[in-house]
């Protein structure tokens, strides 16, 4: 089996979602927001999580009583994200929508964008929209945190192909530099028991200083890169590019 739609395509999430989505994915975010500066946010605050999945974020941030949230394109991902915050307990609202045209203005506190999530589009016209929708989604004063793996940390991660067993399961991920480091292919084999399925993913990376600059052009102020999620630097002991932005008072 092939998935040709990569991120676009919903059988790719459900297909993939023990390798994308593990209990320590879960985890991790649950400790993230008891511990990062830069995810204390003010009490009731409202936030957007764009590209949510299956609620990593939002489930226990609704837990801990901010205003949440989630827009995912994925049906089969909200059907997962419901499902965690009535198992949990809380609410929180979720909306079917492509992040390129997801429109409530002014409605949010803070835009969360995390593990990755942008840069998927062909166009990087699309990309640079995707951040002026997170700088309308913002109140005045209202603050963007923006997580992915930077051009530069993959850079040291492009290797030989990858192998990661969940159980039974085999995934085989071969990474390949596009467009002279403009994009990143990631080929991906899925071996469970006799079935083989495969898929291609390609999307653009970016830089700090390329980031920091689309931010600039969106129309954010005050923007920040940290190297992680304790607002360490980003230097060559960073573990994420994690971009913070405030949209003008």
């Amino acid at each position: 089996m092939t998935h040709t739609g990569g991120f676009q395509d919903d059988d790719f999430w459900t297909e993939f979602y023990d390798f994308l989505f593990s209990d320590s994915r879960y985890t991790q975010a649950e400790e993230l927001l008891d511990t990062s500066p830069l995810l204390s946010f003010p009490a009731g605050a409202r936030v957007l999580d764009l590209c949510c999945g299956p609620g990593v974020f939002t489930v226990p941030l609704a837990r801990r009583g901010f205003g949440v949230t989630g827009v995912d394109r994925s049906p089969a991902m909200l059907d997962r994200a419901r499902k965690r915050a009535a198992d949990a307990g809380v609410t929180a609202r979720y909306v079917q929508a492509d992040m390129r045209e997801f429109s409530e203005p002014g409605a949010f506190d803070v835009v969360l964008n995390m593990f990755t999530s942008f840069g998927y589009f062909e166009d990087p016209a699309d990309n640079a929209c995707v951040l002026r929708t997170m700088h309308d989604c913002l109140a005045p004063g209202g603050t963007l945190l923006l997580d992915m793996a930077g051009k530069e940390l993959l850079a040291r991660r492009v290797t030989p192909p990858k192998v990661v067993q969940r159980g039974d399961d085999l995934l085989v991920q071969t990474d390949t530099v596009l467009d002279d480091w403009a994009r990143l292919r990631s080929d991906w084999v899925l071996v469970r028991g006799d079935r083989v399925t495969r898929t291609s993913l390609v999307w653009f990376v970016y830089s700090a200083v390329e980031l920091r600059r689309m931010a600039g052009e969106a129309g954010f102020q005050e923007v920040e890169v940290f190297g992680g999620f304790d607002g360490r630097p980003y230097d060559q002991d960073a573990e994420r590019l994690v971009l913070r932005a405030v949209r003008a008072a």
